[in-house]
């Protein structure tokens, strides 16, 4: 897929591309690196989690499923399990082509991921890119269930470059980043 600049109302931009920003914050899996998870054997082992707490999951995926662990009073086993897989999956992370943007520089940078923070950070480091921004946001990193495509997270990782959602181009590679952006009030470049 091609990039594709998204603004939001009342965002002014010179030329619609990521340099018409004050910063830029990236999603992770999927747009500077591509973790190595098997997202399969989570969702397996999220189902057997779930059958063990007596709940039917049937057709959900995974993060539905964890927002059913969460109401069935087994979320922070669902949270470890997919931690898991995250860490894992970030050892063996493969770099994107936009890591190289993230490296230049030239906007405070900061990731605002769906993905545990630790499993971000372990993966930033792998690939010498976690001094290079200024926050990671994962979907743990703040208290209770504030996760993408709600926009609180990408508002915590706009704060911390110290500016204003409407500065900022939120960039990913997903229908809920451009969702969590449209939310937040920053603009969005689909990679």
């Amino acid at each position: 897929m091609t990039d594709q600049q998204i603004d939001p109302p009342g965002a002014e931009t010179a030329s619609g591309d990521a340099a018409s920003y004050a910063g830029v914050v990236y999603d992770l899996d999927g747009t500077l690196v591509d973790l190595a998870v098997d997202w399969a054997a989570v969702e397996r082992e999220l189902h057997a989690l779930l059958a063990e707490a007596g709940v039917d999951s049937d057709g959900l995926v995974t993060w539905e499923l964890l927002e059913a662990a969460e109401d069935a009073g087994v979320g922070e086993a669902a949270e470890e399990l997919i931690s898991e897989h995250e860490r894992a999956g970030a050892e063996r992370a493969r770099r994107l082509p936009h890591a190289d943007e993230l490296g230049d520089g030239t906007l405070p940078a900061a990731v605002c991921s769906l993905n545990c923070e630790r499993a971000c950070r372990i993966a930033l480091e792998r690939e010498g890119l976690l001094s290079r921004v200024r926050d990671v946001v994962g979907r743990d990193s703040l208290a209770g269930r504030e996760r993408k495509p709600d926009p609180q997270p990408l508002l915590r990782a706009v704060a911390s470059l110290g500016l204003e959602p409407h500065e900022v181009v939120f960039v990913g590679d997903a229908e809920r980043d451009a969702e969590t952006a449209r939310r937040a009030g920053t603009g969005f470049r689909y990679v």
